[in-house]
């Protein structure tokens, strides 16, 4: 079975209409009225964000959230800042993007045997939701879980992003191992039906301060790339 588009289009609107969590509803609506100056001319998305890219993924990208100027701006994941210029610049070298560049959703970019998504949907405020805002989010990846069926490598941009899969993973009845993987960038789980990588996430305080350069990231879709052809 593969992930159906139909499906997965329904899941994008139960997404974009979501108001669950009263602090992230709040949080992205007040950053998308007030604006950041250098935006002022822009309309601001200001909604949840659902996953996107290839529906016949083989490979499955888990992030922690939105930027709140970047995704929460532009309407589509890791769009419109540095987070993304790095994470698609990797994408596009590895070969699972057309482009390097995500300016905005209608920018032409297209992922390749690659899907994007993330532990939480909404910008929440200092880039930290909650436990429980993580927990009430779940359901979202639980069903792109469900739909993209082909998946067979797992990137996990940071622990939370790990954490969300494993926990998103264990609702519809598929094994962790015990005890559970930890974390530590460069690192390959092979869950048997599926192998997870882990990375550092690439926000700009792990960017900026050297703990994840371009080579160790390259790297990472290099290993991806290498375990696809194991497969």
């Amino acid at each position: 079975m593969t992930g159906d588009p139909d499906t997965l289009a329904h899941l994008r609107r139960d997404i974009i209409v979501c108001r669950a969590c009263r602090r992230l509803v709040a949080h992205r609506e007040e950053v998308a009225r007030i604006k950041r100056r250098q935006y002022a001319e822009c309309s601001y998305w200001g909604r949840p964000l659902p996953g996107f890219g290839d529906p016949r993924a083989r490979v499955l990208l888990v992030g922690l959230a939105p930027a709140a100027h970047g995704g929460n701006r532009t309407g589509r994941m890791f769009t419109g800042d540095r987070s993304g210029d790095w994470l698609f610049g990797a994408l596009h070298r590895a070969g699972f993007a057309n482009q390097p560049q995500s300016a905005d959703r209608a920018d032409g970019l297209q992922l390749r045997d690659a899907y994007v998504t993330a532990a939480v949907r909404c910008a929440p405020p200092d880039n930290k939701p909650t436990g429980e805002e993580i927990d009430r989010c779940r359901h979202y990846l639980v069903r792109e879980l469900q739909l993209l069926r082909r998946v067979k490598v797992v990137v996990a941009l940071g622990r939370i992003g790990m954490d969300a899969y494993f926990a998103a993973r264990t609702a519809i009845g598929q094994p962790v191992p015990r005890p559970r993987p930890k974390f530590g960038h460069g690192v390959v789980h092979d869950f048997g039906d599926v192998r997870v990588v882990a990375s550092y996430h690439p926000s700009q305080q792990n960017t900026q301060t050297g703990r994840l350069t371009r080579p160790m990231f390259a790297q990472v879709f290099s290993t991806v790339r290498r375990l696809l052809t194991e497969e």
